[in-house]
Formats: C-alpha cells, sequence, structure tokens
C-alpha cells in the first residue's frame, strides 16, 4: 500500500479555512530603517546596562518560571499607579492575551464585535478559534459609527467587544461618550486596548470602577520592550480569575520576568524615551503637513497616517523601500485606508532619512 505524502495528510487533515489563509508575514528589513512596525526606535537604556547582564546572569533558566510573576506585577502596579483593587493578568503579548479572552467566552454560538479598521488580530484569532466575528465600519474620520455598533449589539450582544483606542490602525482615541454607550448597551465583556497608552492624551483605566462588564488591556511593546513579549490585563478579580483558567502554564519566561521588572522599577528611564517620540511625532506632523500633495492625520500613538495623492501608495512605498526606508501601506487592507501608508515615528535621524525618502519617491510618481 502506498503511504501518503507529508502534503496530502496535511491537505486532507488541516482545516480549510487555515489552509485558505497565509500565515503572519513580517517584512524582511534587513539593511532598511524600520519605521513600519510601531517600535521603540532606541535601544535599552545604557544606565542600565549592568543591570541587564546581572538579570541574565541570575534567571534561575534551569527552573520553570513562577507563574505568578509576583515581582513583575508588582513593579507593574507602581510604574503605572494602577489601584491595587484590580488584579493583573500577564500575556505572551496582547495577542496571547486575546486568545485567551476569545478562549474563555468562547461557548457555543459566542460572537465577537470590533470596528473597522482595527488591530488584525482579533479577527484572526477569532477566526482561529471559529467565533463568529462582526465588524462595523469607522466613519471617514475615523470615529465610531456608534449607531451601528449599538445595533449589532442589540441584534446578537456578543459575548466580548475590542476597542482599540487609540486605534491600530488609525492612530486616533475613540470618544469617550461612545465608549460609554457601548459599555452601557453591550450584556458581554468589553475590552478597551490602551497597546499605544505611553503616548495617548486619554487613559481609561477610572471607567473600571463604572462598568463591571469591562477589562483593559495594555503592551509594553510600544514602550520599548517589544523583544520581550509582555502584555497585561486589568480588572476584576472576577473576570481576571476565570481567565487566568485557560492560560498556558508558565508563559512568562524567567529571563522576561526579571528584565521587565528592572525596566519598570527605572521607568523614568522608558518615559523619557517617550516624551522624545511624542516631540518627534508633533514636529513630524508639522512637517508632512507643510506639503500640500499630503493629508497627515493626528495621531495619539507613535505612529502616522498619511493619505497620498489618488493612486500612488503602492508605488511611494516601493520607491521609499527601495531608497533605503521601510514603512507600512495601508492601501488595499480596508476601504477607507485607500491610498494610506503608516509611519512609524523614529529618531530624529530616521525620520529625517523617510522624509527624505518620502519626498523623493512622492516626486517620481506625481
Amino acid at each position: 500500500m502506498n503511504r501518503s505524502t507529508a502534503s496530502e495528510f496535511a491537505e486532507r487533515l488541516i482545516r480549510n479555512d487555515v489552509q485558505a489563509i497565509a500565515a503572519y508575514h513580517v517584512q524582511d528589513a534587513t539593511g532598511l530603517i524600520k519605521l513600519d512596525a510601531m517600535e521603540n526606535p532606541y535601544e535599552w537604556p545604557v544606565e542600565l546596562s549592568d543591570g541587564l547582564q546581572a538579570c541574565a546572569a541570575k534567571a534561575a533558566i534551569n527552573r520553570y518560571p513562577d507563574p505568578r510573576s509576583p515581582g513583575l506585577v508588582d513593579a507593574l502596579f507602581d510604574a503605572f499607579s494602577i489601584d491595587r483593587r484590580w488584579k493583573i493578568l500577564l500575556g505572551n503579548g496582547s495577542d496571547e492575551l486575546i486568545q485567551m479572552l476569545i478562549q474563555a467566552l468562547a461557548r457555543p454560538g459566542a460572537s465577537v464585535l470590533a470596528p473597522a479598521p482595527t488591530f488584525v488580530m482579533y479577527r484572526v484569532i477569532a477566526g482561529f478559534l471559529n467565533v463568529d466575528y462582526h465588524e462595523v465600519d469607522l466613519r471617514a474620520d475615523f470615529s465610531l459609527d456608534i449607531d451601528a455598533m449599538l445595533a449589532v449589539i442589540e441584534t446578537h450582544q456578543p459575548e466580548l467587544v475590542f476597542l482599540a483606542c487609540p486605534n491600530n490602525p488609525t492612530g486616533n482615541l475613540f470618544d469617550r461618550s461612545d465608549l460609554r454607550r457601548i459599555l452601557n448597551a453591550s450584556e458581554g465583556l468589553v475590552v478597551i486596548d490602551e497597546a499605544y497608552s505611553p503616548f495617548a492624551s486619554e487613559h481609561h483605566l477610572d471607567l473600571l470602577t463604572e462598568f463591571p462588564n469591562l477589562l483593559v488591556m495594555r503592551t509594553l511593546s510600544k514602550l520599548g520592550l517589544a523583544g520581550l513579549r509582555l502584555g497585561y490585563l486589568v480588572g476584576d478579580s472576577a473576570w481576571i480569575e476565570q481567565i487566568d483558567k485557560v492560560r498556558l502554564p508558565y508563559n512568562i519566561g524567567v529571563v522576561t520576568q526579571a528584565v521587565t521588572e528592572l525596566a519598570l522599577r527605572n521607568f523614568h528611564l522608558f518615559q523619557a524615551q517617550t516624551k522624545r517620540i511624542c516631540d518627534e511625532r508633533l514636529r513630524l506632523l508639522e512637517t508632512l503637513s507643510a506639503d500640500q500633495r499630503l493629508q497627515c492625520l493626528p495621531s495619539d500613538a507613535n505612529f502616522l497616517v498619511v493619505r497620498l495623492p489618488k493612486g500612488t501608495a503602492a508605488a511611494v512605498h516601493t520607491g521609499m523601500r527601495e531608497r533605503g526606508v521601510l514603512i507600512k501601506k495601508l492601501d488595499g487592507s480596508h476601504p477607507l485606508l485607500a491610498d494610506c501608508l503608516r509611519i512609524t515615528i523614529g529618531s530624529p535621524d530616521e525620520n529625517k532619512a523617510m522624509m527624505s525618502a518620502l519626498t523623493a519617491s512622492l516626486d517620481a510618481v506625481v
């Protein structure tokens, strides 16, 4: 009897919807100025170099990590002035927390709701877990279409609503009164995703006291610790204790715990980097807006969205890459993002090189 090949086995056994999609793609940035992934452009503070080496040297890498991560959790409470009436759950980045949330609420017939465009992993992970996903297009100015959102809530009463605030990829905060209306209307859990909170003018932890169906999710990736993969969920213990049950054991490694705690105990150094990024964001917004060919949108995140002349985004994106700068092409991902590029705020030198590449690439096609 002829045995099947590995390809034949996989084709027969892997779910059709999984076979139909592509794996998450990270663009190769070798030799390029990397401004495509909303990373902090500044390296680990030199003042903490000795501490970093000590953390690695002392880490008990032959032992499983303490799943409670008490030192790290305590440092999070202190660094971000979080009220200790709440509990914190750690994840391997926000992605794992999103998976845990959907998995914990994925009873038969459950659904997830989010606006569009927004962080793609809400939809992707819901699909992986076979949970229905509803999305409501934002308005042309990227604000919530609150009436449409409330209509979907009334019709479907989704178990879980994700609201990225500031929103990725648009960079704007949603109106607080709209958030309140969604929280009041929903019989399910609402998660406000504050991945970009270090750069935002408004935060939402205070709403936890008012709404028992709210959790706030954050990550330290944008702060400058993307390589450590650490996200956290804040809310009432009634939620945290249940969601913790679907967490895989030992999900936060000993080195990540130790290094992140060191960073948070010296939080002022990272706050200084954040301020530099926000200052550059304002300067870059003014520079981009001075070019009459561009429409640059204000942002509460560490990136800016730029709308180019119709039909030029792909060519400009390619031209910038050829000139050594990698940014994100949003054009083609959603109708509201037609002709748009997303630019991560870099260091002053990186931003200067980006502007040179953008101007030259735009001159070549307009």
